[in-house]
C-alpha cells in the first residue's frame, strides 16, 4: 500500500473512531440500565448522530428489502423491529429535551432535522420492495402459526405501510413526501412561535403593591421572584401561562388587569407579528387535506379516524353532541349564578371570560365553604407524588425507590427505580415538575426507551413533565387540586409505559391509538379524587397534620363544581379541531373560520374555547390533529371502567389484576376494544361519564 493511501486510510479510521468516542449516541451507554449519559451529551452531538442514525437504518432496511430468501415473520417483520437503534437513541433524548429543556441551538436543530426525519420515514415506508415482503406475510398471516401479538404486529406494520402511501404511484409518492416535509417544518415553527410568544410577548408588570389586592402571599412571592429573575427587582410579574395566570384571575380584585392578562393569553400567536400562527394553521390544515386526498380520503378527519376506536367523524360528533348540550346548559346556569353575585356586590358589569375564575371561586367558597388557598398547604408536590406511588403499590404490586446517582439532565429532576414484588427493577421513572421558561406548556409523559422483550428484556425509561409552581421560601411546591389531578393523570401515562409487558417495542406501552392512550391516564384521576386516598397524601407541609375531615368532606362534595365550564371549554376545542380537519376546501381567514365554528355550536361569550387556533399546540404542534376529542372518548372508558372499583372497593385486588393485565400491561398487542371487554365484560356506556360530571340532570 502506498504511503499516501495509508495516511488517508488512517485519517478516515481515526476520524470514525474519534467520532464514536466523542459522540455518546454512537457508542453503547456505559451507565446503569443504559440510561442516556446526559452529562456527556452536548448540542453538537445531535445532528451527527441523527445523520448517522438515518444512514444506518436505511442500510438495515435495504438489507431486509433486498433479502433473497422467502419473506418470513422473522426475517422481515422482526428484523424491521431491530432497525434504527442509533436513531431511536438520539431521537428519544433530543425531542424529550427539546420539549422540556430547550435552547436556541436545539430549536434550530429541530427546524433542520424534522423535514429530514420526515423524508427518512417516507424512504422506509414507501420502499416498494420492503412493502412487497410485508404484504406477502400479511396475506399468509392466518397460516403462519403466529400468536396474538405476532399477528397484531404483522397487521399493524402492514397498515402503517398502507397509510403511509406504499400503494401509490411514483408521482403521488413524491407529492406525499414533499407534503410531509412541509408539515414537519410548519409543525416545528408553530410550536416555536408559541413558546416565544408566551415567554417574550406580553408581561403584566405591577409596580404599585395596591394593585395586588386579593392575591395570597405565596402568589405575590412567586410573582416577585419571577420579576427579579427577569430584571424587574422590587416589582411583580405575571405571564400568560396557566401557572402564572390562573391564580391571578382567581384572586385578583383588579378587573382591568385580569382582562389584560387573560387577553394576552388568548391572543397568543394572533398578534400579526413574526410569531403569528394564523397562516401556519391554514397551511397545515390545507396540506393535511391534500395528503388525505392523495391517500384516497375526502378529509384529514376521515384519514385519521379510520385508525381509531371512533372510526368516523359521525361517531365523534355524536359523542360531542351528547355531552355538549347538557354541558352548555349547566354552564349557562353557572354564569347566571355568577352574574347574580356580581349584582349582589353592587357592580353592574356583565360577566366576561376573564371574570369566570374570580367569581367561580367566590361561588365555591359560598357553596362549599373552602378556597383553593385553604387546601393548597395540604398538597405539597412531594406528598402528592408519594400518594400516587402508594396507589400504584396497592393496585399493581410495584414500589418506587429514589436514586440520587442516576444520570439526569437537570439538577431538580428526580429519578426512581420501579420494582416488582420479586425486587426486580422493571423500569426507571423520571419527574420534571417545575415550571421554567425553556419548557413547553402543559404536561406530558414520554420515554427515553420503550419496554420490549424480543431481544432480551429492555426495561422502560419513562418521564413525566409538568409545569407546577416553583418551590416557596421553604423549598416546597404547593399544588392546586387541579394540579394534583394533573400529577395523577400523567402518572397514569407513566404506569402505562412502566407496566408494559409486550415483546415488541412498536406495540408496547403507550403505542396505542389517540382515543385509547388517555384511558389509563384518566383512569388514575379517579384515585386522586377518592376521599380515602386524599386523606393519605393530604398532609400540611409545615405541621404534617392530616387534612381535617370537614375540609376533606367539602372537597368531595365540590367534585362536580364548575363542570359546566370545564365541559364546555373542552368540547368547544374538540369541535374546533374537528372543523379544521373536516374541510375539503382551504380556509381563507383563520379568525373568521374559528368564530363561525364556535358560533354554530352556540358557545357563550363568557367562555372561550380551551384552545384557540393560534395556540392549539395539540393539533398544530403535537400529535392530536383530529384527536382532541380523545380525552372525552377515553373518559367514557374510564368512567365506566372505574365502576367495579366503586362497587367492590377502590383497591379490590381481582379488579386491579384485570386492569393491570388487560389495560396497563397490554399495550397494543391486541384489538383495543377487545382488551377493554376482557377487563370489563362488555363495551363501555356513556351514563357513568354524564353522572360523574354532574350532567345527567341536564
Amino acid at each position: 500500500m502506498k504511503k499516501t493511501a495509508i495516511i488517508i486510510f488512517l485519517f478516515i479510521f481515526n476520524s470514525c473512531t474519534e467520532e464514536k468516542t466523542m459522540n455518546p449516541f454512537l457508542t453503547e451507554y456505559d451507565t446503569p440500565y443504559q440510561i442516556p449519559p446526559f452529562e456527556k451529551i452536548e448540542d453538537k452531538h445531535y445532528l451527527p448522530a441523527f445523520m448517522k442514525g438515518m444512514e444506518k437504518q436505511i442500510e438495515e432496511v435495504n438489507a431486509i428489502a433486498n433479502n433473497k430468501e422467502t419473506p418470513t415473520f422473522e426475517n422481515t417483520i422482526v428484523e424491521m423491529e431491530r432497525t434504527g437503534k442509533i436513531l431511536d437513541k438520539v431521537s428519544s433524548v433530543f425531542f424529550n429535551l427539546n420539549s422540556s429543556n430547550t435552547n436556541d441551538e436545539m430549536q434550530e436543530i429541530a427546524k433542520e432535522i424534522r423535514p429530514k426525519l420526515s423524508a427518512h420515514r417516507d424512504a422506509i415506508f414507501l420502499n416498494k420492495k420492503l412493502f412487497k415482503r410485508v404484504s406477502e406475510i400479511y396475506k399468509q398471516r392466518g397460516n403462519l402459526q403466529l400468536d396474538t401479538e405476532q399477528k397484531r404486529l404483522v397487521e399493524e406494520t402492514h397498515k402503517y405501510f398502507i397509510r403511509s402511501g406504499a400503494q401509490l404511484d411514483d408521482k403521488s409518492m413524491q407529492m406525499l413526501t414533499e407534503i410531509n416535509q412541509k408539515l414537519s417544518s410548519l409543525t416545528t415553527q408553530f410550536g416555536q412561535n408559541l413558546l416565544k410568544e408566551t415567554n417574550e410577548g406580553f408581561s403584566l408588570i405591577i409596580e404599585d403593591e395596591r394593585r395586588l389586592e386579593g392575591l395570597p402571599e405565596d402568589i405575590r412571592n412567586q410573582a416577585a421572584k419571577l420579576a427579579e429573575s427577569e430584571g424587574y427587582t422590587g416589582k411583580w410579574l405575571f405571564k400568560p401561562t396557566r401557572v402564572s395566570m390562573y391564580p391571578f384571575l382567581t384572586y385578583s380584585t383588579q378587573r382591568d388587569l385580569r382582562e389584560k392578562l387573560y387577553k394576552s393569553y388568548i391572543e397568543r400567536g394572533n398578534n400579526n407579528n413574526e410569531r403569528d400562527n394564523k397562516q401556519i394553521a391554514i397551511e397545515m390544515a390545507d396540506l393535511r387535506t391534500h395528503r388525505a386526498n392523495i391517500l384516497g380520503y375526502a378529509t384529514h378527519a376521515d384519514f385519521v379516524l379510520e385508525n381509531t376506536m371512533a372510526k368516523t367523524t359521525e361517531n365523534v360528533k355524536d359523542l360531542l353532541d351528547k355531552v355538549w348540550k347538557p354541558g352548555l346548559n349547566r354552564a349557562k346556569k353557572e354564569a347566571e349564578e355568577m352574574q347574580e353575585l356580581i349584582q349582589q356586590e353592587g357592580a353592574n358589569f356583565k360577566l366576561a371570560a376573564w371574570d369566570w375564575w374570580h367569581y367561580s371561586e367566590k361561588i365555591r367558597q359560598l357553596k362549599y365553604d373552602f378556597s383553593e388557598e385553604e387546601i393548597k398547604p395540604y398538597f405539597s408536590e412531594t406528598r402528592v407524588l408519594q400518594g400516587a406511588f402508594d396507589v400504584a403499590t396497592k393496585l399493581f404490586d410495584i414500589t418506587f425507590h429514589e436514586r440520587f446517582d442516576l444520570p439526569k439532565y437537570r439538577e431538580n429532576i428526580r429519578t426512581f427505580e420501579v420494582k416488582n414484588l420479586e425486587d426486580e427493577v422493571i423500569g426507571i421513572f423520571y419527574t420534571d415538575y417545575t415550571v421554567r421558561p425553556n419548557k413547553g406548556g402543559g404536561a406530558w409523559m414520554n420515554t427515553f426507551r420503550s419496554q420490549s422483550k424480543f431481544d432480551g428484556v429492555q426495561i422502560p425509561l419513562v418521564m413525566n413533565t409538568c409545569n407546577f409552581p416553583p418551590p416557596n421560601e421553604k423549598g416546597i411546591s404547593l399544588l392546586s387540586f387541579e394540579q394534583v389531578t394533573t400529577l395523577f393523570h400523567e402518572f397514569g401515562h407513566a404506569l402505562h409505559g412502566l407496566l408494559s409487558d409486550a415483546n415488541y417495542p412498536s406495540l408496547s406501552g403507550t403505542n396505542v391509538t389517540r382515543d385509547y392512550v388517555e384511558f389509563p391516564s384518566q383512569m388514575m384521576e379517579n384515585w386522586a379524587r377518592e376521599p380515602a386516598v386524599i386523606a393519605e397524601y393530604a398532609k400540611h407541609y409545615e405541621t404534617g397534620k392530616s387534612m381535617p375531615l370537614d375540609l376533606l368532606d367539602k372537597i368531595s362534595k365540590a367534585g362536580q363544581f364548575n363542570q359546566g365550564f370545564a365541559t364546555t371549554e373542552y368540547v368547544a376545542a374538540s369541535y374546533l379541531d374537528m372543523a379544521w380537519h373536516s374541510q375539503e376546501e382551504k380556509v381563507t381567514d383563520a379568525n373568521q373560520f374559528e368564530k363561525e365554528t364556535l358560533n354554530e355550536i352556540g358557545l357563550i361569550d363568557q367562555i372561550t374555547s380551551r384552545y384557540r387556533s393560534t395556540y392549539f399546540a395539540h393539533i398544530f404542534a403535537g400529535g392530536y390533529s383530529m384527536g382532541y376529542y380523545s380525552y372525552l372518548w377515553t373518559e367514557v372508558l374510564e368512567a365506566d371502567a372505574f365502576q367495579p372499583f366503586k362497587e367492590k372497593g377502590i383497591f379490590d385486588k381481582e379488579t386491579a389484576n384485570k386492569l393491570k393485565k388487560y389495560v396497563y400491561s397490554a399495550g397494543n398487542t391486541d384489538d383495543l376494544m377487545s382488551q377493554y371487554v376482557r377487563y370489563r365484560g362488555f363495551e363501555p356506556e356513556i351514563k357513568p361519564l354524564l353522572k360523574k360530571r354532574g350532567l345527567d340532570e341536564f
